[in-house]
This record gives C-alpha cells, sequence and structure tokens, in this order.
C-alpha cells in the first residue's frame, strides 16, 4: 500500500495533527454531522494502514479488558443510513459491522467492504452457502413457521458434502483473491447457526451427515489458506439453545486451529423466549457454558435484540450489557437493528435507545477500530 514521504517540518506537523486527532476525533461516539456532509456517524477508526509507520506494533482489536459494539442492518453496506440512525440512538458509532452474502447469487465486491472500513467497522461477513432466494420464496408461502423451515433448507445443491469434495473451489477462490487483497482484516461469520435445523448447512437437514459439516468448515478454511488469504478472522457461530430444534454442540466445533472467534445467537421476544420473561443468563448462559468446554477462544455476541412487544425490551437490554463483563473473554456484541419477524431496533424506541446508549457509554466500549488493528487471538 502507498506511503508517503514529506520533509522533516512535515513530518513534525503531521504528527501534531495526528496527536490531536487521538484526543478529539478518534473515540467512537456519534456527533452531530456537518450540516454540508450527509449524516453519518464519526468513524471510530483511526488512520488507515498506509498512514501508519511500519515499525508500529498493531494496536490489538478490541484491547484487553474492553469490547467492541457491533451492528447488522436490513440494507448492510448498500445503505449506511440505518447505521446512522443506530448510532445517532446509541450515542456512539458501531466498531463492527455483520452483512450477509447468500453463495447462489453474491460475488466478491470489494466496494462493500472499503464501504465498511471507511467508517471506521471491521467488516464481518455472514456467508451463507446456500440459494436466499429459497428462503424468500418459503416465507411468501404463508405456511406454519416449522414448514417453512424445511422447505428453506431442502437445498441439495449446497449439501455440506458438496463443499468438501471441491464443488465450489472456483467460487471459494475468487472470494479468497478479493479477499486477500483488501489488505486489512476481517471477519467471516461461516454457515451460522449450524446447530439448528433451518439451514440447509445443518447436518439435521438437507441430507448431510454427521460429521459434513466439520469437514466442510476446514476445506473452505484451507481454501483461503492456500490463496494466501490470512487476513480473516474465522468466527463459529452456534445459535442459544432454546428447544427441540436446536441441537447441542458435540462434532461441530472445527478445532481451534480452524476458529478464531466463537460466537452465539439469541433473541429476547422469539420461540420460547416470548411468553415469559428470559434474562441474558437464562437465554445465553448454557451455550456459552457448552462453547466452553470446547474452546476458550475470544466470544462474540453474534446477533442478538429485544423485541418491542415484550414490554420489557429496555429493561432487557440493561441487564444484558450488565452481565456481559461476567463473561470471560467475551469481546463484543452485534445488536440486530432490523424490523424482522419483531421490531428488533432501538432507533425509534426511546426508552431501548436510553437504555442501549446508558450501557455503551461505559469506557468498556470506547474501542476503535482501523484498518491496521490486529483482531484479538488466542484463548
Amino acid at each position: 500500500m502507498l506511503r508517503l514521504t514529506v520533509p522533516r517540518v512535515g513530518l513534525a506537523l503531521a504528527g501534531a495533527l495526528l496527536l490531536a486527532y487521538a484526543f478529539v476525533v478518534a473515540p467512537g461516539v456519534w456527533r452531530a454531522p456537518d450540516p454540508g456532509h450527509p449524516a453519518r456517524p464519526a468513524a471510530s477508526g483511526a488512520l488507515a494502514t498506509a498512514d501508519a509507520p511500519a515499525d508500529v506494533a498493531a494496536v490489538a482489536f478490541p484491547p484487553a479488558g474492553r469490547a467492541f459494539v457491533g451492528v447488522m442492518t436490513d440494507t448492510g453496506p448498500y445503505d449506511l443510513g440505518a447505521v446512522d440512525r443506530f448510532a445517532a440512538a446509541a450515542g456512539r458509532a458501531p466498531q463492527v459491522m455483520l452483512f450477509g452474502a447468500s453463495w447462489a447469487s453474491a460475488t466478491f465486491d470489494r466496494a462493500l467492504f472499503d464501504r465498511i472500513a471507511d467508517r471506521g467497522m471491521m467488516p464481518m461477513l455472514g456467508w451463507e452457502p446456500w440459494d436466499h432466494a429459497v428462503d424468500e420464496a418459503a416465507r411468501d408461502t404463508g405456511l406454519p413457521a416449522r414448514q417453512v423451515d424445511r422447505l428453506r433448507s431442502t437445498q441439495p445443491d449446497y449439501r455440506l458434502a458438496r463443499i468438501t469434495a471441491g464443488d465450489f473451489d472456483g467460487y471459494l477462490r475468487s472470494w479468497a483473491d478479493g479477499v486477500r487483497t483488501l489488505g486489512y482484516p476481517v471477519a467471516i461469520r461461516f454457515a451460522h447457526e449450524m446447530n439448528g435445523d433451518w439451514y440447509p448447512w445443518s447436518e439435521r437437514a438437507n441430507g448431510n451427515h454427521p460429521g459434513d459439516y466439520v469437514r466442510a468448515w476446514r476445506h473452505v478454511h484451507d481454501v483461503f489458506a492456500a490463496a494466501g488469504a490470512t487476513n480473516v478472522t474465522w468466527v463459529w457461530s452456534p445459535n442459544a439453545r432454546w428447544d427441540k430444534t436446536t441441537a447441542g454442540l458435540t462434532g461441530l466445533y472445527p478445532g481451534d486451529d480452524y476458529v478464531d472467534w466463537v460466537g452465539v445467537t439469541g433473541y429476547y421476544g422469539m420461540g420460547a423466549f416470548t411468553t415469559t420473561y428470559s434474562s441474558f443468563d437464562q437465554i445465553f448462559g448454557p451455550t456459552v457454558a457448552e462453547i466452553r468446554t470446547m474452546t476458550r477462544r475470544p466470544l462474540v455476541v453474534t446477533e442478538t435484540a429485544a423485541a418491542e412487544s415484550s414490554g420489557h425490551k429496555a429493561r432487557w437490554i440493561r441487564e444484558t450489557f450488565a452481565a456481559l463483563p461476567h463473561y470471560p473473554n467475551l469481546i463484543g456484541l452485534i445488536w440486530f437493528e432490523v424490523d424482522k419477524e419483531q421490531d428488533w431496533r432501538i432507533a425509534g424506541s426511546p426508552a431501548a435507545a436510553a437504555a442501549f446508549a446508558e450501557a455503551v457509554a461505559a469506557d468498556r466500549y470506547d474501542v476503535t477500530w482501523s484498518p491496521s488493528a490486529r483482531p484479538r487471538a488466542g484463548p
């Protein structure tokens, strides 16, 4: 990447400007936008890799004792307006953005990653080996949820054994080559919620068999490694167990050699957690405990939210953020800022926004991401 050279006087001036930036601009707190520019949260990321001296060690993201705040929206990097509204409601710009891509239609597009990174957020790709159009068609049938799950999870073209056999290797290499050229770290959450039965990559659906998931995961990982795409943080993300549709995790973990971060997804106001109040500990605790019998990798809440219809949204947010520090090596939470099934958004809900803003104002969430940051590693 291009590195500029300037005279010594210029370097001194640049150093002064950088020092001012570090104390005035860098914290990831939302500020009112310049009236002459489109509304957007202040970027929490500092400088691009090209601006950082080569001899300066990369700062860990997030630093020890800190945790990031992330977001997923319905429009993703195609329209960042929802991110602006989330940041305004939260009083803090998110430092990670999760967005999805379906293998049937999505090709690598650098602009999407750069758009996220330019806003001071680490891109996290939710990479889904299926045809998303089948899901949309199933939902349009009006059938009961369990029948919709069976329809959307039955996609023989995307059986796990086909991935392992190399049938998608050309597609995988095209993404690996693209990701490698980004020059900054990205996270890939591949084939999430694999312990459910509602996706075609579940071992309990689509003609898959025990052991297929781990073999497919390792194959995808190995294709990226062979292509030199070492700037990927691999995120393994099961669903929080809550009824018989969500299985245990035995046999589904690819191993620490293939996973960098572990995640877990869960919501208050969906399924079994709809009619009675359930705390974060009740929803997530048993699954986190099961994960910790297999690995000590850094933990991320990869999707969560509370429904407005529950009547306890603000309470759940406050209690959730109070609980997070009690989970060892929990390094971040990604909020599902979408109106889908339920209205999970904090924007537009004054009570929820106030609870969220109060929680993330804590020093624990004062985190900066930049392209030169080094994703937290280790157990």
